[in-house]
């Protein structure tokens, strides 16, 4: 074990943030932190690492190991070249190997024992550097700038001129090649493009020691992580696996707990019910019954409700108008700024009903071509058409469509002034924003705030073609599900840019990769387009030579080519004969033990309809007895207040008996009564 976190709590001032958090990491283990936003993930790692203190527990690591960690903002203040700063982590190497190159030079001109001792030294030295991977320092230095996204050209960039997504990456950079036992690491992969977080999957999953991540992105923590963490409601809960086993146990404890506390509710309910009954029926024995319930009910541990899902938000995108069957066609589109040319004859066309994702690395204009489709920025050179009633939701990941000096309840009411101030707070209600938190300035919004008040105008909009920038950005996990959900239940055409690889599998019907200033076309999710990548690449580069610089529907026929060569080599080997026989065998197999499940289960199903309704009936009989009974037992007691009937010995007599005759009856009632409920 490396790392022992035992009964952490945290709060600041009246909100409790962290409570009784308990977890230990193993030697080499790759775990993540989940929860929802303002869980506590950011919090816990300041505390893991010494940044913030906590109100109680304790964080311990092993002794004699070391620690590295990256915060999700860095500020990184030098002086020096990419390059350069990467380099000052192997200082040490690189100081050894200048020793070793001196002591080269003096071994030269060096003899008897002074050569000896220079030999020896050497030799240790030489040992030492080799312990270290010296001989690969600068290789490895090379390595991790390119795998973070730095092509050579900019390794001579002053880190001083970088963006603070770019210094993120220095920082990371310098943390990986320091190697320390455990890194930590507060959302690794915002800054990097699709072939960064690839790059880093691998570095990490082959990483010697251990390693703590806090991500929302799905697809990087299951191909990295084998244990997840979960924060809900300032408490801790370990899982073994990766991201989509803790979701499926996630959900099915979550539903049982809840299967529990709703049984467990109706139980109650039921015994108070019963219980009020038995104190109705006024009798002591059935007093006694009731006396004795309650003191049992008493006794019950009454199980907490399960935390609610974060779930309050609410999207349902639905068009307005259903537009036609060609939404988006592109032809001959180019864009460049200054000497920076993106792209240059690009086709595309887009079809009512289809989930398009535009993928590609940082910089190559994907966010451009969405830009150029809603009208923000003017094309150098092509054609872009929009189709019959075709009315566009834009979403934006700069949120620039927004109005900083608004508040968000501004924003929404201005752009729909039909709606009432009711029905403006219900819909910003929807997506969290309650109380004060709608006067809120814009400006002074998060950008996860500013994320849903885009969704929220978008659902509004009910525009037929959405077409969205990162729409995923700044999402927790639970909400990025809600608008993964909403999207598959749309009815009309999405164009999307995300770098979220789970978002775009569970959304994407079709990947259009920008690449080499140009678009591929794969006709599936992003697991499809990791398959056949490679192969589509180099048939697209082969068949598509005549069409250099098009893409889309203008290189369909070499993109047809690509997929059916990629699909034909895994054909299986079964003959079609064979294949229908064995199909039908095992066809016939399934049907007769489906056939044979379902039997048993109507079976077993109708004998329990049965069963309650004669239940339900004996019920019913037993209560109109009582009725009856007890309905006549008061009828008697009225006439026993008559004069002509107390002066009759013999009627008296009579119906003194019938009356406990009655009670007798009442008492096997009540008791058979109190078996049946």
């Amino acid at each position: 074990m490396i790392l022992s976190c035992s009964h952490i709590t945290k709060s600041f001032g009246t909100d409790q943030i962290l409570s009784e958090v308990s977890f230990h990491i193993e030697d080499k283990e790759k775990a993540a932190i989940v929860g929802i936003n303002g869980a506590g993930k950011s919090t816990l790692l300041k505390i893991i690492v010494g940044e913030l203190p906590p109100d109680s527990g304790s964080a311990v690591l092993s002794k004699g190991k070391s620690l590295g960690y990256l915060a999700q903002h860095q500020d990184l203040d030098s002086a020096r070249s990419i390059y350069d700063e990467l380099c000052q982590v192997k200082l040490p190497v690189i100081q050894m190997e200048q020793q070793l190159r001196a002591l080269e030079l003096q071994m030269k001109n060096a003899s008897g024992g002074e050569l000896e001792q220079l030999l020896s030294t050497y030799s240790r030295l030489n040992h030492t550097f080799e312990l270290e991977n010296g001989y690969a320092w600068n290789s490895e230095v090379t390595g991790v700038l390119k795998g973070l996204g730095f092509g050579e050209e900019e390794f001579d960039k002053l880190v001083s001129t970088l963006s603070g997504g770019q210094k993120t990456r220095i920082s990371l950079g310098r943390l990986l090649l320091s190697k320390p036992d455990i890194i930590l690491l507060d959302e690794p992969t915002n800054h990097l493009d699709m072939e960064s977080i690839a790059w880093l999957e691998s570095y990490l999953k082959a990483y010697d020691g251990a390693v703590i991540i806090v991500a929302h992105d799905r697809y990087f923590l299951n191909r990295v992580v084998s244990k997840i963490i979960e924060l809900e409601q300032g408490k801790s809960t370990v899982y073994q696996g990766d991201y989509t086993a803790y979701s499926e146990k996630k959900a099915m404890i979550r539903t049982a707990q809840m299967k529990a506390w709703l049984n467990q509710q109706q139980e109650i309910r039921h015994q108070e019910e019963v219980i009020a009954k038995l104190k109705s029926f006024n009798r002591e024995k059935s007093i006694k019954r009731a006396e004795s319930r309650e003191k049992m009910l008493s006794k019950i541990h009454v199980l907490e409700k399960p935390a609610e899902i974060h779930d309050e938000m609410h999207i349902k995108l639905e068009p307005n108008i259903t537009s036609g069957n060609d939404v988006l066609t592109i032809q001959n589109l180019g864009k460049s700024f200054g000497s920076n040319h993106l792209f240059s004859h690009v086709d595309m066309e887009v079809k009512k009903g289809e989930r398009v994702a535009l993928i590609g690395s940082n910089g190559t204009g994907k966010t451009t071509i969405l830009k150029l489709i809603n009208g923000m920025l003017p094309a150098d050179t092509g054609v872009i058409t929009l189709g019959a009633k075709v009315h566009i939701g834009y979403y934006d990941q700069e949120h620039h469509v927004l109005h900083m000096e608004k508040t968000a309840f501004e924003e929404v009411q201005d752009a729909y002034p039909n709606l009432t101030n009711t029905q403006v707070r219900n819909i910003l209600a929807a997506f969290l924003f309650t109380g004060d938190d709608v006067f809120k300035k814009i400006a002074d919004l998060s950008g996860g705030e500013r994320g849903r008040i885009s969704l929220a105008k978008l659902m509004l909009s009910e525009a037929n073609f959405l077409i969205l920038d990162e729409p995923t950005n700044h999402l927790d996990i639970t909400s990025k599900e809600i608008l993964e959900q909403a999207l598959q239940n749309y009815t009309g055409t999405v164009l999307y840019v995300s770098h979220d690889r789970y978002f775009i599998n569970q959304t994407a019907t079709r990947i259009l990769e920008l690449t080499g200033q140009t678009l591929i076309n794969y006709i599936g999710n992003y697991d499809y387009y990791l398959e056949k990548r490679e192969t589509m690449t180099s048939l697209y580069a082969s068949d598509a030579d005549p069409y250099a610089g098009t893409a889309g529907t203008s290189s369909s026929s070499a993109l047809s080519s690509a997929k059916d060569k990629a699909g034909s080599a895994s054909q299986t080997t079964l003959s079609g004969t064979e294949t229908g026989s064995f199909a039908s065998a095992k066809q016939s197999s399934d049907n007769a033990s489906s056939a044979s499940h379902v039997k048993l289960d109507w079976q077993a199903q109708k004998e329990e309809q049965a069963r309650i309704r004669k239940r339900q009936n004996d019920l019913k009989k037993t209560e109109d007895q009582i009725h009856l009974l007890e309905t006549r037992d008061k009828e008697i007691d009225l006439l026993l207040q008559q004069e002509e009937v107390y002066t009759n010995v013999t009627r008296l007599v009579e119906l003194n008996q019938e009356k406990q005759d009655i009670q007798n009856q009442l008492e096997e009632l009540y008791e058979r009564w109190e078996a049946l409920v």
